[in-house]
């Protein structure tokens, strides 16, 4: 089974920065894209980050310029990192790989059905 373990999230100042990290049971964990999702409170989950397995990234457009997405395939691990942080970033951050989409980056959908317990990050003042 696979299992994501996501971590870093915590209370942050608007402007502030954190770095979250998640570590993936996945074999061959080189070969997919992954990405990092968030959910805030009464809405969907969203695709904030994407970074394939030769380390091409996309990100959304409320977070580009702000969040960077990397990834280490030894560790089968995969961070972003979050500055200039906003209240409308708080939410609930969880890793999955991706299955891209020939409707774009936006559109690829998760690939395991199995999610993390995610990391919660809260920004304000």
């Amino acid at each position: 089974q696979v299992q994501f373990v996501e971590s870093g999230g915590g209370l942050v100042q608007p402007g502030g920065s954190l770095r979250l990290s998640c570590v993936a049971s996945v074999s061959i964990f080189s070969i997919y894209p992954m990405g990092w999702y968030r959910q805030a409170p009464g809405k969907q989950r969203e695709l904030v980050a994407g970074i394939t397995g030769g380390g091409s990234t996309n990100y959304a457009d409320s977070v580009k310029g702000r969040f960077t997405i990397s990834r280490d395939n030894a560790k089968k691990s995969v961070y972003l990192q979050m500055n200039s942080l906003k209240p409308e970033d708080t939410a609930v951050y969880y890793c999955n790989a991706l299955r891209p989409s020939t409707s774009g980056w936006s559109a690829s959908v998760p690939v395991f059905g199995s999610w993390g317990q995610g990391t919660q990050v809260t920004v304000s003042s």
